[in-house]
Parts: C-alpha cells; structure tokens; sequence
C-alpha cells in the first residue's frame, strides 16, 4: 500500500507537530519511523488509522486494510479464549453475521433496498472470499504451529497468560489479519528470543507495507529498507534509503554540513548588521553610506528570515542508583519450590537457588514458562504451593515490574513516587533527571506514554534505595540511549540484580555472573554463547 503525506500541517494547542511536512512510501516498503519522544511518531499511525485529523494538508493511504499492534496490549475482553482472540483477527464472523442479516432482509425487500441490499451482499461475499472464508482456520493453525503456540493455551482466556504471551498472541492475530499495511509500535517489547526471529522472518518475506516505531535497532536492520526521520525541531518529515546505521550516518553527515551552513549564516548575519549599525551612525551629508545601509539593512532581514534552526540537543535521564545500607553475603535463598496456576501444569517443581551478595543473576526462557511469575514469588506478590522463600535481615528489596502495575494510573507524576523521606524540592530535583519538569510532575501517569511510564517507574526503584533489585524487563519502552544510560548505572550498582530481559546489549552490559534457565530449572555459569545456544534448544515441557 503506498502511503503519502502533502503539506501536513498539525498541532496539539501551542505545541507544533508538522508543519509543512511531506513524504511518500512506496508499495511495499519496510520503514522505520524514528525521533526523538514528542516527534509525532504514534501520532502518525494515529493519522493513518483514522483516529486523528490533520489541521491541513492531506495523507492518502488507499482504501487497503491496515493491522495495528500498540505498544500496549490491550484486550477488549479477557475472557475471551485465545483461540477466539486469535480467529477474530480476520472479521469472518462479523461478515458471516452481517451476511445472514442480508438474506433474511432479501425476503420481503423491493426496488431501491433489494439492491442496496445485493450491493451489500456482493461486498461482504468479496471481503469473505478476501479472507480466505474456507481455508482461514487451517491458514491459523498453520500460524500457530510455524510460532510454537502451545495448543494448550487456545482454550484458556487471555486473562491468564503472561505479558510475553499476550504479545506473541496479539502478534499472531495481527499477522493472521492479512493485512496490506502493517503499523508496528515497538513490536519486540516481551517477546522472546524465538518469537522475535520468526517474527522477523515473516516481515522480511512479508508482500504488504510495513511501517515500524522501534527502539530495537538489531531488529530494524534485519528487516528495513528506508528510514523515516520525523524532526522535532523543524517538524519536517525526511525519508531516508537504507537501515537505520545508514540513516544515522546521513544523518550524522546533514547535521555537520547544517552546522557549517549556519556558522556561515550567523557570521554573515554579523558582517551585514555590523556594516548597517555603521550606517545608521554615519552623518546625514554621507548619502552614499545610509544607501548602502538600506540596502544591506534589507538583505539582513532577508538573510534572518533563511536562518536555519540549530540542531538541538535533547536532555537524556540522568541515574544515579545506591543502596541505603549494605547487603547479605547471601541476600535470597529459595528451596524446593513447587507453584502452578490452577488446571495448569507446574512451572518449578523443587527449584531451589541461593543468590550471591553483589551478583547479577538473568532468570532467561521462552514466554509462558514462569520468568514473571518467578520474581512476583519472590516479592510477595503470588504465595508458592510448596517450599519456601528466604531473605537475609539485611536485604531490602525494589521491584520493576513488566506491566508497570505498580504505578497507580490515577494519581499524578508527583503522587506516585511521592515518599516521607524526601522533601519536595528533592522530588522534583530527582524527577527533572528522569526529564519531568515544572508541570509535567502534575500529570496523571494514565495519560503517559509507556517510555514516560517507564521512566516513573525507574524513578521510583532509585527512591527506595534497596540493595536488592528485581527487575522485570527493565528497558522495555525506552529508547537507545536510555537502555545504555540505565544499563552503565545497573552495572556500577553495589547491590545485587535478579533481572528478566531478553535484551542482549542491556545483559552484556550490566555483567551477568549466573543464569536460572527455565523451564528446565537448570543454573548455569553466563557467557554469550551459552545462551544463544539454548535459544536453539527445543523447548521440552514439564511432566505433571
């Protein structure tokens, strides 16, 4: 599906979006949609799904179906099954139901509403037959095999699978959709290492448009041909061919010849200003002098008016994590732990663990087999079948969790990580390193993008000060630069991390020591190469 945006021009109150902005897509292209927050990435997949209007200008898009998979899942209905869930990614039985309406109101209609209604029928029969109407379910089954869904799951009601799972379903219903533009917004958020490369996959080969906002620049380059570049500071749109190293190096190679362009400006702008400065001082016998001034002072005003807008540097989070008191040397001893979920197979059975004091410890494994549910055992928040969970008197624990429930969506910034032991200067000090200032610490956290909810929730880790951290895919929702930024503090931490990730950049570089391979319960010594080898394991499940 070709895409194009002409003279786009936007706005939320004060704030510019676009102005001016144009770009054009080919029938599919691969792109990814990068800038820095605020530049107008989600708000363009917003245009596009019609959930937005523009001020002025236009974006044609053609009248093709589109699939859209949020940053955040959402599901309408928990109870609904998987299996439902993941069949209603094709509206087959929408037009089936639609269908039968038709024919029951062919009976008795005449004249102009019998052809209205053929017309409608002849529609809905098309959009069947688009769909695959006969072949559909065994189209799914095929998906659900070629993703290692476990049939297991189809019958369960989304409301009790795990984040990861959820983002491999809601993957697989979108890829199910047979869409002709696909809008993808951090796609990889939860996913595990197989699903990631399958999904990978599949783009590559996939015959549609693909639009993709993602921080994951691995996953960029495996897939992209172009870069879109939405500037916050001109608001312009500029599309680049090649993936995301190529963009970053034209990009890297503008803002040099930009820079030069202006320093040439700003000592043009000099010269001209010093001459009509002379001029104006100059006596009024000196005719030819206050010409001259008029002049120059015209084509000062000419040369502001092309003055190019100077790059500008966007503050990055400032983390400086420490431990209130020193910890354990054994801080955590888990023994013999037994837990499942209800009419489910056990996810550990006698899995004991005891941490080091100082260690980093990665709990690693596909979605679904227990990496959350390990570390809400852990901090009280689930109660396991069997065995128990032992801390040291002088380990204090903070908890990152996936989902970010921990934040409260209805109170403000300020409220949720409000706390007796700071004043409110201390706060709000703390808080501007996590790049909320002034007001900003009075919004609601619900009306938050995830990266913004993320950051809260990083800034309330930091606040308490513990010596043991738990975190459950810490760099989820944030960009390059602030994964590398947490991930160098994470690594100089004093304390010690059990931490879920499948991020291998952040792993590295907070210096792994052990690894708890699940399902297996399995220990294991880190290095690289370990783990990439069990990712290419066949995953075995657990006998009941």
């Amino acid at each position: 599906m070709a895409i194009r945006g002409k003279k786009m021009n936007l706005s939320f109150g004060i704030e510019d979006i676009y102005l001016d902005a144009d770009f054009v897509l080919s029938d599919g292209d691969k792109v990814g949609i990068v800038g820095v927050n605020g530049a107008g990435k989600t708000t363009l997949f917003k245009l596009l799904l019609n959930e937005l209007e523009l001020d002025s200008g236009t974006i044609s898009k053609g009248n093709g179906a589109i699939g859209y998979l949020p940053q955040e899942i959402i599901v309408e209905d928990e109870s609904q099954t998987v299996w439902d869930y993941l069949r209603d990614g094709r509206p087959i039985r929408r037009l089936e139901s639609e269908l039968e309406e038709i024919y029951k109101s062919l009976e008795t209609a005449e004249g102009e509403a019998q052809e209205d209604l053929l017309r409608r029928m002849s529609k809905n029969q098309a959009r069947l037959e688009y769909y695959d109407v006969y072949d559909a379910e065994d189209i799914l089954f095929d998906l659900i095999e070629d993703m290692e869904i476990d049939l297991d799951l189809l019958e369960r009601p989304m409301s009790e699978l795990s984040g990861g799972q959820k983002s491999k379903m809601a993957f697989a219903r979108l890829l199910f959709s047979k869409s002709e533009l696909l809008l993808l917004d951090e796609p990889t958020n939860h996913l595990d290492i197989q699903t990631k490369e399958y999904v990978t996959k599949y783009l590559k080969n996939y015959r549609g448009t693909v639009l993709i906002i993602s921080h994951d620049v691995e996953f960029l380059n495996k897939i992209i041909g172009k870069i879109m570049y939405i500037d916050k500071v001109t608001h312009k749109i500029q599309v680049y061919d090649g993936d995301y190293d190529t963009y970053k190096k034209k990009l890297a190679d503008e803002k040099r010849q930009r820079s030069l362009l202006i320093e040439q400006q700003e000592k043009e702008i000099k010269t001209l200003e010093e001459f009509v400065q002379r001029a104006k001082q100059a006596s009024q016998t000196n005719h030819a002098l206050k010409r001259m001034g008029q002049e120059r002072a015209l084509r000062l005003e000419k040369k502001r008016a092309e003055m190019l807008t100077k790059v500008k540097n966007y503050k990055r989070v400032k983390m400086d994590i420490k431990p209130r008191r020193q910890g354990a040397k054994i801080p955590l001893e888990i023994e013999n732990l037994y837990f499942k979920y209800p009419d489910s197979k056990y996810l550990y059975r006698n899995l004991s663990v005891k941490i080091n004091g100082g260690e980093r410890f990665l709990v690693v494994g596909e979605n679904g087999v227990g990496k959350s549910t390990l570390l809400k055992l852990i901090t009280g928040s689930l109660t396991p079948e069997r065995g128990r969970i032992r801390f040291n008197d002088k380990t204090d624990i903070a908890y990152y969790a996936q989902e970010l429930e921990d934040l409260d969506l209805d109170k403000t910034i300020f409220e949720n990580v409000d706390c007796q032991e700071y004043s409110e200067w201390q706060l709000r000090s703390i808080l501007s390193n996590f790049l909320f200032y002034e007001d900003d610490i009075n919004k609601k956290v619900r009306v938050l993008s995830p990266g913004e909810k993320a950051r809260v929730a990083l800034c309330k880790v930091l606040l308490q000060k513990a010596n043991l951290l738990i975190l459950d895919e810490p760099t989820n929702h944030l960009d390059p630069e602030t994964q590398k930024i947490i991930g160098g503090n994470f690594a100089l931490f004093e304390g010690t991390i059990i931490v879920v990730s499948h991020n291998p950049s952040f792993v590295e570089q907070i210096g792994i020591s052990r690894m708890l391979v699940l399902p297996f319960g399995r220990i294991e010594d880190y290095s690289h190469e370990l783990l990439e080898l069990y990712y290419e394991l066949n995953t075995a499940d657990d006998d009941e």
